[in-house]
């Protein structure tokens, strides 16, 4: 399935989104991230609140590909 995202909210649906398609909670994603909880929950609420670093590593826990396309 392709996302597109063009608004920073779009993103915060799209994370929820792939986190429950994976059967992961907040607390298990965090646990596989190394933070907690409430850290995910602020992720998938205000994702302009992380670093391109971490969504990588989000995107990669969650088995994402990132495409960039014109």
């Amino acid at each position: 399935m392709d996302y597109t995202i063009q608004l920073p909210a779009q993103l915060a649906t799209h994370l929820r989104a792939l986190r429950k398609a994976k059967g992961l909670s907040q607390a298990q994603l965090g646990e596989l991230l190394g933070i907690d909880q409430t850290r995910v929950a602020k992720i998938e609420r205000n994702p302009r609140s992380i670093s391109v670093e971490q969504l990588f590593k989000i995107l990669t826990t969650l088995g994402v590909r990132m495409v960039l396309s014109p």
